[in-house]
């Protein structure tokens, strides 16, 4: 059996310094109409750290091997190549797993050509960030023209993208929370209206002061049962509250009114984007493709890359993740 390097977890799942490249990982062999990608570079994402504990629901056709988003050359194909992708085409794409490693296996279908204006590391940092920023935005908050956007987490990578996507897709206004000026500044340049701070005093009142008592027509909140009260209190009448995660926590505790659910008709939705068929992911893909790549060409969107580092530096790379301290991706590089 031929074999490749991989990140793997000693144990099967631990701590950071559980990490370490393993070198006698079965080579992936690609099926049907996937393609064999040899791989330039990887994005990292939280998800990645909670499979690395053993915390995260793994679907069930991905391999062991973390890793989602990636840039890379095509090697070979299965029995049905599609999409009119050759041997040799330079790609970034979207998989269920398997990204941290020489060699994945992805379908066709959830393969994009890289432009030559897109570096193979922001390439990397495209798939898995502005895909769930575009699912979180369009499909589930069901945002239009004029609406009002508050994201949470405002400099983490999907936000990062969901601002850009809300100032070009004419946003009446677009609200960050983040824990520092430092970070509400950096959404501020890339088209916030207005930040709030977390860590000083309460960033829903603050908010409902800011606009008048109307609040934000969509939330999108990775942070769960802590910010549950204060998004309900921040909805506007109508709104759509999207919860993609629960860093905060996922049990809700204390007395909640949900008589806010009926007088504000809000409407609360979770969503995963891992979890979802090829086909709604093929969906996203093409979203992508047709909205945001020609704007990843022009320049009017930005990949925003915190650090890059190699891939042996695997265990700092997901150091720094968990610091909570970063404005943008951060991308490994195989040689």
């Amino acid at each position: 059996m031929a074999t490749m390097r991989a990140v793997d977890i000693q144990g099967g799942k631990g701590p950071v310094s559980a990490l370490f490249i393993n070198s006698e990982t079965p080579k992936p062999v690609p099926k049907g109409s996937q393609a064999l990608v040899k791989v330039k570079a990887f994005g990292l994402n939280r998800m990645d750290l909670l499979q690395r504990e053993g915390k995260y629901p793994v679907p069930p056709q991905a391999p062991k091997t973390l890793g989602v988003e990636f840039s890379g050359t095509i090697e070979s194909f299965g029995s049905e190549p599609e999409r009119g992708f050759k041997i040799g085409d330079e790609v970034f794409g979207l998989a269920y797993g398997g990204a941290y490693a020489e060699y994945l296996t992805v379908s066709t279908h959830m393969l994009v050509h890289k432009p030559k204006e897109l570096t193979w590391e922001e390439a990397a940092g495209i798939p898995e960030t502005w895909i769930t920023a575009t699912q979180a935005l369009y499909l589930v908050g069901e945002f239009k023209p004029g609406k009002s956007v508050l994201w949470h987490a405002g400099a983490s990578s999907v936000s990062i993208a969901g601002i850009q996507l809300c100032k070009a897709d004419g946003a009446s206004a677009i609200y960050v929370t983040a824990s520092t000026q430092k970070k509400i500044d950096f959404c501020k340049s890339l088209g916030a209206t207005e930040g709030f701070s977390y860590k000083e005093g309460d960033w829903s009142q603050a908010l409902l002061k800011y606009t008048g008592g109307k609040g934000a027509d969509v939330i999108i909140d990775f942070v769960g049962a802590s910010y549950f009260n204060q998004n309900l209190d921040a909805a506007a009448q109508d709104g759509h509250i999207v919860n993609l995660g629960t860093l905060g926590g996922a049990v809700v505790k204390g007395d909640v009114d949900i008589s806010r659910f009926l007088r504000k008709r809000i409407r609360y939705e979770g969503s995963t984007l891992r979890s979802r068929d090829e086909a709604y992911q093929g969906r996203l893909r093409d979203m992508l493709v047709e909205h945001a790549l020609p704007k990843f060409i022009d320049g009017s969107f930005k990949v925003v890359i915190e650090k890059v580092f190699k891939w042996e530096d695997i265990q700092e790379a997901h150091k720094l993740l968990e610091s909570n301290q970063t404005m943008g991706k951060l991308i490994c590089t195989i040689d």
